[in-house]
C-alpha cells in the first residue's frame, strides 16, 4: 500500500491507496475517480504503518480493494459508507475533534 501524508490548516490529510491502483481511473454512472500521483503518490509501507497513518489523521482519502478492507478491519470505517467505483472501492474519513 502507498501512503501520503499532508499536514493542512484543518490537520493531516492521509492518501492511502493499493499500489496496483495508482494512475489508474474507475467510473462508475456518474462517478470517476483518479488515483492520481500527485495526491496518492507516497511511500510504499505495510500494514502497520498504514494503520499509524490512519489512527494520526483528520482527514483521510482511500482507494483500493485491501487498503479500505484495512481500514473497516480496524474500525476507522465503516463498511457502508464505502463506495464501490467500477473494480475498486473508496472511502473517506473525516474525524472531528
Amino acid at each position: 500500500m502507498i501512503v501520503n501524508e499532508r499536514e493542512t490548516a484543518e490537520g493531516l490529510l492521509v492518501a492511502v491507496c493499493d499500489s496496483d491502483v495508482l494512475g489508474e481511473t474507475f467510473e462508475e454512472g456518474d462517478v470517476s475517480l483518479t488515483v492520481t500521483e500527485e495526491f496518492y503518490g507516497g511511500d510504499e509501507v505495510g500494514r502497520e504503518a498504514v494503520v499509524d497513518s490512519l489512527s494520526r489523521a483528520t482527514i483521510a482519502n482511500i482507494v483500493g480493494t485491501r487498503s479500505v478492507e484495512l481500514a473497516i478491519e480496524e474500525g476507522f470505517v465503516d463498511e457502508t459508507n464505502v463506495l464501490e467505483v467500477d473494480t475498486t472501492r473508496h472511502a473517506q474519513l473525516l474525524r472531528l475533534y
